[in-house]
C-alpha cells in the first residue's frame, strides 16, 4: 500500500522541493493540494522542464507552473472508466476525491490493470549508438579484466540494461562503438544472442566521445540517439526525441540537475588579500551532461575522419556554423552514472541490488 502523501505537495512549495519529492517518490508527477488535502492541480516533470527552458528559477514556488485542471475520479468510480482515462491520457496514477475535492486515495496503474497490461511507451523509429570503446579507467582495477559495458548491475551487464530501456520504445537497431577489449564485447553478444540488431563500429585507435560517429555519415535517415555505455537514464526517450524535432535542434543533450553544497565558508577577496565577502556553505545547482544525446544527421559531416574528436568539439563546431544545440533537463535521480566506484555503489543501492 503506497502512502498518498508521498505524491502530494502544496502550491507554496518551491520547484526545487517538488523535484526532490519526485526523486524520492520515484515519480514523474505530483498532485498539488491545499492544507486540507483538497486537489488544486497536478505538476509533472514536463511542467518543470518547460518552466526551466523559459528561464524560470527552480527556487520559485510552483503556483505559476502546475496544471490547474487535473484528471481525477470520484469515490464511486468504475474501474473500466479509470482504465480508459489512463490509457487515453497516458497517465500512471489518478487521484480519487471526495465531494469537497479532498484526495482520499490514489489509483496506480499496477492496481488498476494488474498484470494484464504494462504501461505502454510511445514507439520510436531511430537508431541508437552505444559508445563502448573507452578503457573505463575510473573503474580500475575492475576494468583491467572486464570491458566497461560488461560490468554487472545485479544479474545484467550495464549495456544490457541500456539496450532494454531503449527496447521499451520499440527500438531494435543498435550500433556499438568498440575499441578496448573489443573481442570480449563481441564474444559476449555472440554467447547471449540478444533479440536486437547489433552492428559494430570498430575503432582502430581511440577516437574520443564523438569521433567514431563519423562512420555513420550517410547511414542515418534523420537523427540518431547516442548513449555512453556507463550511464542509466530514466526519462521518457520519446519526449527527448520530440523535444529535439520540435525545436529543430542539431544536437540535443540530456542534462541532469546536480545540487552541490560546499562544506566550507567561501572567501571572496580583492586586491592585496582584502576580504570582499564570505559565504557560509554556499549551494549551487548545475545542469550536467549525462552522456545521452540526439544528433541530426547533418552534424555527422562535421566530424573529422579517423581523428580523436569529443562531443564538446562537435558542439563547438555546430555552434560556430550557426547551428542549434538544446538541453533536455531531467531530475537528479533520473541519471545514474556507473562509471566510477562511488557512483557504481550508489547505483547498486538505488536499484535495490545490495546484498
Amino acid at each position: 500500500m503506497k502512502d498518498t502523501n508521498t505524491f502530494l505537495i502544496t502550491e507554496d512549495a518551491s520547484l526545487k522541493d517538488a523535484m526532490k519529492k519526485m526523486d524520492k517518490a520515484g515519480s514523474k508527477n505530483l498532485f498539488v493540494v491545499d492544507e486540507g488535502k483538497k486537489l488544486l492541480g497536478a505538476l509533472t516533470d514536463g511542467d518543470i522542464r518547460r518552466w526551466i527552458l523559459k528561464g524560470g528559477d527552480i527556487k520559485e514556488t510552483l503556483s505559476d507552473v502546475y496544471n490547474r485542471t487535473p484528471l481525477s475520479v470520484t469515490k464511486n468510480y468504475k474501474k473500466d472508466e479509470v482504465k480508459e482515462l489512463m490509457l487515453k491520457n497516458r497517465v500512471e496514477r489518478v487521484p480519487v476525491t471526495a465531494e469537497d475535492k479532498e484526495i482520499v486515495d490514489i489509483l496506480f496503474w499496477e492496481n488498476v490493470f494488474g498484470e494484464e497490461k504494462a504501461a505502454s511507451k510511445e514507439k520510436l523509429d531511430i537508431p541508437v549508438v552505444i559508445m563502448a570503446g573507452g578503457k573505463g579507467t575510473r573503474l580500475d582495477p575492475f576494468t583491467r579484466i572486464l570491458p566497461k559495458p560488461l560490468i554487472p548491475i545485479g544479474e545484467k551487464a550495464i549495456i544490457d540494461i541500456i539496450m532494454d530501456k531503449f527496447a521499451k520504445y520499440g527500438i531494435n537497431d543498435f550500433y556499438v562503438s568498440i575499441n578496448h577489449k573489443a573481442k570480449m564485447i563481441k564474444s559476449y553478444f555472440e554467447e547471449t544472442c540478444p533479440e536486437y540488431n547489433i552492428r559494430y563500429i570498430e575503432e582502430e585507435l581511440p577516437l574520443g566521445t564523438a569521433g567514431s560517429l563519423k562512420f555513420l555519415s550517410g547511414e542515418v535517415e534523420e537523427s540518431v540517439m547516442v548513449s555512453n555505455c556507463d550511464i542509466i537514464v530514466d526519462c521518457d526517450y520519446a519526449e527527448v526525441v520530440k523535444f529535439h524535432n520540435t525545436n529543430k535542434y542539431d544536437i540535443t543533450i540530456v542534462g541532469s540537475f546536480r545540487h552541490f553544497t560546499i562544506p566550507y565558508g567561501i572567501c571572496e577577496i580583492e586586491k592585496d588579500g582584502l576580504l570582499k565577502s564570505m559565504t557560509e556553505k554556499p549551494e549551487y545547482d548545475f545542469l550536467v551532461n549525462t552522456g545521452m544525446s540526439v544528433l541530426r544527421k547533418n552534424v555527422l559531416e562535421l566530424i573529422p575522419k579517423n581523428q580523436k574528436f569529443h562531443i564538446t568539439d562537435l558542439v563547438k563546431s555546430v555552434k560556430e556554423k550557426g547551428g542549434k544545440v538544446g538541453v533536455f533537463p531531467i531530475n537528479e535521480k533520473a541519471w545514474i552514472d556507473v562509471g566510477e566506484w562511488e557512483e557504481y555503489r550508489k547505483s547498486i543501492r538505488l536499484m535495490g541490488l545490495e546484498g
